[in-house]
């Protein structure tokens, strides 16, 4: 899917249907007919396009004669039939030619829509440096909107924990601390692109654009140290359930075995009692009342020695 923005004269974004200098081509998912149309009309290599359509493909930014490409990760949920809501991380790449700007990205995201709604302040299709810092800037927010997200369902989960102890709960935590391992693999590497943005002239830049670079490295940072925390906690937390749910079995099997030793004791006596061989008292009236005391005394004596001993 292709489509193509530009700011009017009132700063609106209005959606456009053929090239215009200083526009915004939002390629999402792209065909191949898509792909050659704008290489070819914008004179780019095919490969800075598909660069950012491979899943394993690394943060990097780097400057062509004509273009300069970004690649950088972003967040996004995708939905679990078992864990529901997964936090993973996609590529999406920036390319800023002469004329335009194109973002390239195999799904929609949130981070796009904002742009294209009109939700961001002081956003211009043709102020493309800008553009590409708002980008970024937009990207670490998300970042640390999906952190927060986490952490409150890692609480959530922490809560049922306390009350079921069962291994689905375990999972989710499992699958939470899955994608705290993604956002900090990705962080990290968008940090060093930011940093060889910030040291090197790839962009032509003002003194807001500075600040503005700045902003953006430092909600980066910040939300590497909160992913950093967030999964020492998690991390943490995991082991300690998987040690209170071993030592809550443990207790129960102690559990049932008292009570199997002390219910064993009346099935002996009457193993005893039931034998055909000749056995004290077997002709006395009182035959099974005396086997029905001693059953019961054995019985309490033991309980009273385990419940002494602490095995209820």
């Amino acid at each position: 899917m292709m489509k193509m923005y530009l700011s009017n004269a009132n700063g609106k974004i209005e959606e456009i249907h053929e090239l215009k200098n200083g526009c915004w081509i939002n390629l999402i998912a792209p065909t191949e007919e898509e792909i050659r149309y704008i290489a070819n009309h914008l004179d780019i290599p095919i490969d800075s396009i598909k660069d950012a359509l491979d899943d394993e493909e690394r943060s990097r930014i780097e400057k062509e004669d004509n273009h300069v490409l970004i690649i950088v990760d972003i967040p996004i949920i995708t939905q679990d039939e078992v864990d529901g809501s997964i936090y993973e991380t996609i590529p999406i790449g920036m390319i800023i030619t002469n004329t335009c700007f194109i973002t390239v990205c195999l799904q929609e995201n949130p981070i796009f829509q904002e742009f294209a709604n009109n939700k961001i302040k002081n956003f211009y299709t043709f102020m493309k440096t800008r553009f590409a810092l708002q980008m970024l800037y937009m990207i670490s927010t998300y970042y640390l909107r999906y952190l927060k997200q986490i952490n409150r369902r890692t609480s959530e989960i922490e809560k049922r924990l306390h009350q079921s102890m069962k291994n689905e709960e375990l999972f989710s935590l499992l699958s939470m601390e899955k994608s705290l391992v993604y956002f900090t693999t990705s962080l990290k590497a968008n940090n060093i692109v930011m940093e060889r943005l910030m040291r090197l002239n790839y962009l032509r830049m003002y003194d807001d654009d500075q600040e503005l670079l700045e902003d953006v490295i430092i909600e980066n940072k910040q939300a590497i140290e909160m992913t950093e925390v967030y999964s020492s906690i998690l991390s943490g937390m995991m082991d300690a359930f998987a040690s209170v749910i071993s030592n809550n079995l443990n207790i129960v099997m102690k559990f049932l075995t008292a009570i199997t030793i002390v219910l064993s004791l009346p099935t002996m006596v009457a193993s005893f009692y039931g034998m055909n061989v000749p056995i004290p008292y077997q002709n006395s009236p009182h035959a099974f009342l005396t086997a029905m005391l001693i059953s019961a005394l054995l019985s309490s004596a033991t309980a009273f020695v385990f419940w002494k001993k602490r095995y209820f």
